[in-house]
């Protein structure tokens, strides 16, 4: 049952998100220490996620596959950088068969069974889907290969929290394979662009685009891209990844190809993900202290309908004038909930759907059935009114139009609030500790002042902001030349 209240952002705001995700039924822990259960209703948000994503993916020319979910460890050491990034985080799998325990204490590992060479299950994929694109590309004729593939990984995490962070995590992950540096680059930056216009046209989540700073770049890639959003707490999120491998991968596993000139050269290499991870973006942008806030365009159920009766009769007559207004709606391709369970009253429905997120909710009782109106409740704004039954679809329709708009707009206005220019270092400093948001400062451009940063605030250079201008300015932290701010900020 849901309760009737959480504890509030100001008061937790860590425990406010984990309440929600409980509460609304999105996921639970597991047996397995790390990972968690995506509940149906969690599941069916990154259902539409997905299904978006996959669509625009496939706009785009990508095609789906799929690679193993085990690695030969020997791959992982054929590109230096990349096994550095991701060695601490993998499990390992050393045997391939289990047996009774002679002293009748259930199974054990075989020690017979000890596998030649061990398998990682797969943080990432690069390194197999290299390995089987040696097979695939001969000639610039086999060129350019755009895959994707939705899969799950595993990085070992020792701290873990509910989508954000967990040790297994979905997501899609894409591979592609160039002609040329020029292409590939411009593939990498047409995906950050699409994870862009996901995040801000479907799950109404503004974000700043941008380059990774050296230190932060993924493990084997020449560049990194990558979408940032701010959630209410002031922190960022890095929501998605997009990566110029350059030609690291192809040197690596021996990928090359004949040129029209009859040459032969390297091919040059794209990676691009985003995971599960955008669920907790989701929660932790629009939700408030009642629960679960959802952008009409990823809500499960867009439209809850709530009959208020007492007695079968007047449940009928209810059901009557609503099943019509059902059928247009979902016609209309809205996702809607006629609830007329009897064992649940409606004030805990209200309660539930109000947790869950739900954009619209619809309730009739008797006089409105004599009246020829509906009470029309949002989510957004926690405001009600009555209405006239007499065209309600193409009202409601409007309405989740306008509540996408308004969630968005609420979250830019939000961060466009906490966005600061800071030029002293001390100031800064100061801010980032009571005032969390984002900052942009300049920055000398070396490691050094940016780990002087990490260690003594906690916060990181997120990206180099694409439409950051070009001016004249001092490092906060040394006073040495900068030609552009950068934005920093506490993350997740």
């Amino acid at each position: 049952m849901a309760k009737k209240f959480l504890t509030s952002r100001e008061e937790n705001y860590s425990q406010w998100y984990n309440e929600i995700v409980a509460q609304a039924g999105l996921a639970e822990g597991s047996p397995v220490r790390g990972c968690m259960v995506i509940k149906p209703y969690g599941f069916a948000i990154w259902e539409k996620m997905q299904q978006q994503l996959d669509k625009m993916f496939k706009e785009t020319g990508h095609e789906n596959a799929y690679f193993p979910l085990l690695i030969p460890k020997s791959f992982l050491s054929k590109e230096a950088d990349h096994v550095e990034g991701f060695a601490k985080e993998c499990a390992v799998v050393t045997h391939y068969r289990l047996k009774n325990d002679p002293n009748g204490r259930g199974v054990i590992v075989d020690p017979d069974a000890k596998l030649e060479e061990e398998l990682i299950i797969r943080p990432t994929s690069e390194t197999i889907i290299w390995s089987t694109y040696k097979n695939w590309i001969q000639s610039y004729r086999d060129l350019p290969i755009l895959c994707n593939q939705w899969a799950n990984v595993m990085r070992w995490e020792m701290r873990t929290r509910m989508f954000l962070r967990t040790a297994e995590f979905l997501w899609q992950e894409g591979h592609t394979a160039h002609a040329t540096r020029e292409e590939a680059l411009a593939e990498s930056e047409q995906m950050v662009n699409i994870y862009a216009k996901f995040a801000q046209d479907w799950m109404a989540v503004p974000v700043i685009m941008g380059a990774k700073s050296d230190s932060e770049r993924f493990a084997g890639a020449l560049e990194t891209y990558s979408i940032e959003a701010m959630m209410q707490d002031g922190k960022a999120l890095q929501a998605g990844t997009s990566h110029f491998l350059g030609q690291n991968f192809a040197k690596a596993f021996d990928v090359k190809f004949a040129t029209k000139e009859g040459t032969e050269e390297f091919v040059w290499a794209t990676s691009w993900g985003v995971s599960t991870r955008l669920m907790g973006a989701l929660i932790m942008a629009h939700s408030d202290d009642k629960g679960l806030v959802l952008p009409p365009k990823l809500a499960p159920i867009q439209v809850a309908i709530v009959p208020i009766f007492k007695g079968e009769e007047q449940l009928a007559a209810i059901s009557e004038k609503i099943n019509p207004i059902v059928e247009k709606l979902r016609a209309m391709g809205i996702s809607v909930k006629f609830d007329d369970r009897d064992n649940q009253k409606p004030g805990f429905k209200f309660a539930d759907y109000e947790m869950k997120g739900v954009p619209v909710r619809l309730a009739i009782g008797a006089r409105d059935l004599e009246a020829g109106t509906i009470e029309v409740a949002r989510r957004d704004t926690l405001t009600k009114e009555t209405m006239s039954m007499e065209n309600i679809e193409e009202y409601i329709a409007n309405l989740l139009e306008e509540i996408q708009v308004n969630i968005f707009k609420k979250a830019e206005t939000f961060r466009n609030n906490n966005i600061r220019k800071v030029d002293s270092y001390d100031e800064f400093k100061e801010l980032v500790k009571t005032t969390p948001g984002f900052f942009l400062c300049h920055w000398d451009g070396t490691v050094e002042t940016e780990l002087k940063i990490k260690e003594e605030t906690k916060a990181t250079i997120r990206c180099i902001p694409f439409d950051s201008p070009e001016e004249e300015g001092k490092c906060m932290v040394t006073g040495k030349p900068s030609k552009k701010r950068v934005l920093i900020s506490l993350a997740y």
